[in-house]
């Protein structure tokens, strides 16, 4: 009998964790355990004394040359000694491995574990550390670039609209607000007059899902599966977006973005301009995941319908609103 095509497949754990064993100079005792499936697939390889994630890219999803650049940042942010998920060579010194799924070539790669937890809701001294280590990136990133994309308003706004046309009916309220909010930010970004300090390889995707905190309020960032070149203020509008929508009182939202702002101003300074750019950038990164959603439809159907997007636009409202209604005092307070 002849097997059926597939368009995406997820690899058995038992046998992969017997792939990278061959490969790495790992422990013959360690287990391969599937974490979760997404955008890309995650399994955690461990024995009783350590610990490492494998990363397999979906077919398709990014090209080797896109995931080599992603590498050669992680070691440029390693050689500098600052805390993110690092790839792990192999015996070779090779750092992405190829596998021939069922649908065509996927690829793997190895990092360190992140130790600590997941903290959803931070401390204003652990908002004010994830601060300072943004910026510390920031500062071996900015005027840098890799060849990846270009978060620019196209990538970030128009595409992501496009993408959600082949789902949604262009009538609805919610996408004719995505493309009013589009033209309304694509024009801040083109006024912002940033200099050439202030661009450069953004992670885009920071926020309490993707750092630990470990005992010591120690910070380290992984996934750097979107990370591009951009404005250095999206990583920050992204952070402070989604700690407005993990804290429901507004006070405690603005005690904490302060922390994390100062953080990050004790290594690196935010320009005036980069900061009335903070809700702008926060609400195009969220336009541009709900074209990521669109795109991967094969991983995001289950959840992908009308009622989806009237929650996700409305937390989008919610924000610009905020900072609307909220402007002269969050100024005055230095927020923004």
């Amino acid at each position: 009998m002849t097997t059926f095509p597939v368009t995406a497949s997820t690899l058995s754990e038992t046998d992969l964790g017997n792939f990278i064993k061959e490969k790495y100079r790992f422990n013959e005792n360690s287990e391969c355990k599937l974490f979760r499936t997404g955008v890309n697939h995650t399994y955690f390889l461990s024995d009783s004394q350590s610990k490492f994630v494998i990363r397999v890219y979906c077919h398709q999803w990014r090209t080797k040359i896109e995931i080599q650049e992603e590498l050669e940042l992680l070691k440029l942010l390693q050689n500098h000694n600052l805390s993110i998920s690092f790839p792990i060579p192999d015996k070779a010194g090779n750092y992405i491995q190829e596998i021939n799924a069922p649908e065509g070539l996927r690829y793997a790669v190895v990092f360190s574990f992140a130790e600590g937890e997941k903290m959803r809701f931070m401390t204003n001294e652990t908002c004010f550390a994830i601060g300072s280590l943004i910026a510390k990136i920031h500062n071996i990133t900015a005027t840098k670039k890799i060849e990846r994309i270009n978060y620019d308003s196209d990538v970030l706004l128009n595409k992501p609209c496009d993408y959600l046309k082949s789902y949604f009916s262009e009538d609805l309220d919610e996408m004719k607000y995505l493309k009013e909010i589009s033209a309304n930010i694509s024009g801040n970004f083109k006024e912002s007059n940033l200099s050439e300090n202030q661009k450069g390889i953004v992670h885009l995707d920071i926020w309490y899902d993707n750092l630990s905190v470990n005992s010591n309020n120690e910070i380290t960032i992984f996934d750097f599966d979107n990370c591009g070149n951009g404005l250095l203020i999206l990583d920050i509008g992204y952070f402070c977006k989604q700690l407005f929508f993990i804290e429901s009182d507004k006070k405690v939202y603005e005690s904490k973005v302060e922390s994390f702002l100062n953080g990050y101003r004790k290594e690196r300074n935010l320009s005036d301009n980069e900061l009335k750019l903070i809700p702008a950038a926060g609400a195009s990164i969220f336009v541009f995941y709900l074209g990521v959603q669109a795109q991967r439809f094969d991983w995001s159907n289950i959840f992908f319908t009308e009622n989806y997007l009237k929650m996700f636009v409305g937390r989008i409202k919610n924000w610009i609103d905020y900072y609307e209604a909220n402007e002269e005092t969050i100024t005055t307070n230095g927020l923004a």
